[in-house]
């Protein structure tokens, strides 16, 4: 509860407000079958019949404060559960915003999903529930047992032998429940994962022709999910014929038991009438009170799946950052003797001892073969992944001295995989900055050589963009998001393989439009192909995490093995493509 106390204090006039009101509900519960009692026992036989009435009216009354309190307690459960239930959602949003790469490799995507939509949501309905109920189920069940004592006490003995049949239900379900729930909850995870993967590479999966097996997938899931949720509904479909067999056989000994104490004139009919509904009224409080333990099984589980999001433990922040008021000024980048592994348990280095630097205005290329470690590389500058061992330095200083809001601001990424988001092209290209003008939305699109296809399309920069920007072809994509980066006016400018899908003509001249838009800023460009980076002040021929070339074209191409037996292999398929 103390978790959540901060999320409850913003709505607790709803939460103190919402179940007082409900009371008017039990208060009117407990009074209507006494009077009710009154006018069989007093108002009928008597023939009087202002008594009746004046009985009657009162009972209206009651009937409308309950109304009335009913309306409000349940307008304040709803009031206080959603700003709850939002409150928290955005938080944890928040939360997974601030993750590192390692810290969402802890959960899968479709996890996080449900955790932030289904968890959230079970919480809301169960705090709801207890709004509603928590106050309501224990004082009809006292007040019930309270008049029911008043009426007669020995019939109520039988109410006795069952409460503990009852308990003895409501302790079964509390402590079957919530591994089962849990349970459940981990398949709705694999089938929202196996949803996005299906809809993510619905392309891949259609030029494949792998419908069915995905679609036999997609069933396997289904019927996981449909099995750990009846086993985990068996409870409550076990339970509630239970509590109502055990409500019927109560009321059934009720009547035959105070039948006959009416018969010998021992007892009024309306005392049995008044003491069968206060029977009702006190199993029907038990089973809601079994309702809030059932659903109190699977919030807990939901609970305990958010907290596993709230309670990660960040292994990326700028907590300790020495400089955190210093931005990034000149872009030089530095990397002292460092070495990195995703997994700290593993023996090999993914990056082995790297060593190398980066004047501000250069431009730095990167050339390995797939696997080899050019993009973790990169990745360790704007603190994506944090070094196992060794610094990188950008313009002298440790990048764990940045905070991470800085540090990110002064450097321009654009990845391997080109995302772009559903929304129009003004709107992906303004991430880059979102105070930029006409013009400067332009002169990036322009030097990105996007601007000829945008205003090729009807609408320009407010044409839609399909999700990831399917209605744009490869190469648009990767210059769109090339000049989302440029906007950034970045000090260091990373490119991930970003114009492969690029012919060589575009190629060349969108790296012209650096060497001019971009002067003083230093460019880090990783590439399949030497045409890409041959032009660079300094290239790094990277292999199996270790840095086995560095020098210009000319140099490498002279004296390095493993640049020669690239740039030679290219220029044999080029041969072979203009044969």
């Amino acid at each position: 509860m103390k978790f959540y106390g901060k999320y409850i204090k913003p709505y607790r006039i709803f939460f103190i407000f919402g179940p007082i009101l409900m009371l008017s509900e039990v208060i009117g519960e407990v009074l209507m079958p006494k009077m009710m009692a009154n006018i069989i026992n007093n108002g009928i036989p008597n023939g009087d019949t202002s008594y009746i009435i004046s009985m009657g009216l009162a009972m209206a009354g009651i009937a409308l404060i309950m109304m009335i309190g009913g309306v409000g307690g349940n307008y304040f459960a709803c009031r206080a559960t959603i700003g709850f239930s939002s409150d928290l959602r955005s938080d944890l949003y928040r939360k997974v915003q601030s993750y590192s790469f390692a810290n969402v490799d802890h959960f899968q995507t479709g996890s996080l999903v449900t955790r932030l939509t289904n968890d959230v949501t079970q919480l809301q309905n169960f705090t709801r529930m207890c709004m509603i109920m928590m106050l309501r189920a224990p004082g009809m069940m006292i007040g019930a047992i309270i008049m029911a004592l008043r009426i007669n006490a020995r019939l109520s003995l039988i109410i006795a032998a069952m409460v503990p049949i009852l308990g003895g239900t409501i302790y079964y379900i509390t402590s079957h429940a919530f591994p089962r729930f849990i349970a459940m909850q981990g398949k709705i995870d694999a089938l929202n994962t196996g949803v996005q993967e299906n809809l993510t590479n619905v392309r891949v999966i259609k030029s494949f022709v792998r419908e069915d097996y995905e679609r036999e997938r997609f069933e396997q899931k289904t019927t996981d999910l449909r099995d750990h949720t009846l086993k985990a509904l068996r409870l409550i479909i076990f339970t509630f014929p239970v509590m109502t067999l055990a409500m019927n056989i109560t009321t059934l000994a009720v009547v035959w038991f105070g039948g006959k104490q009416v018969i010998v004139g021992s007892m009024q009919v309306g005392d049995l009438t008044a003491f069968t509904t206060y029977v009702v009224q006190i199993l029907m409080s038990l089973m809601m009170l079994s309702m809030i333990v059932m659903q109190f099984s699977r919030a807990s589980a939901s609970s305990h799946r958010i907290k596993e999001v709230m309670e990660e433990k960040l292994d990326l922040t700028d907590e300790n950052a020495a400089c955190k008021d210093l931005e990034v000024a000149r872009g030089e980048v530095e990397f002292r003797d460092v070495c990195f592994r995703y997994y700290k348990d593993h023996q090999e280095w993914v990056l082995d001892h790297i060593s190398f630097d980066a004047k501000p205005g250069q431009v730095l290329g990167i050339i390995g073969s797939t696997g080899s470690g050019k993009t973790t590389m990169v990745q360790l500058i704007p603190r994506l992944y944090d070094v196992d061992e060794g610094q990188v330095l950008v313009d002298g200083v440790d990048v764990r001295d940045y905070s991470l809001e800085n540090l990110r601001e002064g450097v321009g990424m654009v990845l391997q995989n080109n995302l772009l988001f559903s929304g129009t092209i003004k709107d992906n290209l303004l991430w880059g900055d979102g105070t930029a003008t006409e013009e400067e939305l332009a002169a990036a699109a322009d030097a990105a050589q996007a601007q000829e296809f945008i205003k090729g399309f009807k609408a320009g920069y407010d044409t839609e963009l399909g999700q990831g920007g399917t209605n744009v072809s490869g190469g648009q994509k990767q210059r769109l998001c090339i000049a989302r980066a440029l906007l950034k006016h970045p000090k260091i400018l990373i490119l991930d393989d970003s114009t492969s899908a690029v012919d060589t003509a575009t190629e060349a001249r969108i790296r012209e439009a650096f060497r001019t838009t971009l002067k003083d800023t230093t460019k880090i460009i990783i590439a399949q192909r030497i045409s890409s980076v041959r032009d660079a002040d300094q290239i790094l021929v990277i292999d199996e995490g270790r840095i086995v070339g560095r020098g210009t074209h000319e140099d490498l191409l002279a004296s390095n093995k493993e640049y020669q037996e690239i740039y030679y292999s290219q220029q044999d398929r080029n041969k072979e493509a203009g044969d």
